[in-house]
C-alpha cells in the first residue's frame, strides 16, 4: 500500500519531532579588521617581486635575441639584395 507524498512528509516531521536536531552555536569571536598596514605592505612587496622577476626574464630573453641576431648576421650570406639592420 502506497502513501501519498503528504503522508510521507508528515511521517518525516513526526520523526524529527521525536529526535530533534540540535545545533550548538558557540559565541562568535569579535570581528577583526580585514586589511592591516602589514597586509598592504606585503601585497606591494609581492607585486615588486613579481615585477622584478618579469624584468629579469625580459632582460634574459632580449639578450638572447640580440646575441642570436648578431651571430646570425656575422655568419650571414653576402647577398646584396637584402638590407640588414645592425641592432
Amino acid at each position: 500500500m502506497e502513501y501519498s507524498p503528504a503522508v510521507n512528509v508528515i511521517a518525516v516531521l513526526a520523526l524529527l519531532q521525536q529526535k530533534p536536531i540540535i545545533v550548538d552555536v558557540n559565541k562568535q569571536p569579535p570581528p577583526s579588521h580585514d586589511i592591516t598596514l602589514d597586509f598592504v605592505a606585503g601585497m606591494f612587496a609581492m607585486a615588486g617581486v613579481f615585477l622584478l622577476v618579469a624584468v629579469v626574464g625580459c632582460v634574459i630573453i632580449a639578450g638572447a635575441i640580440i646575441v642570436y641576431k648578431r651571430r646570425r648576421s656575422s655568419t650571414g650570406t653576402s647577398d646584396p639584395g637584402h638590407t640588414t639592420l645592425r641592432i
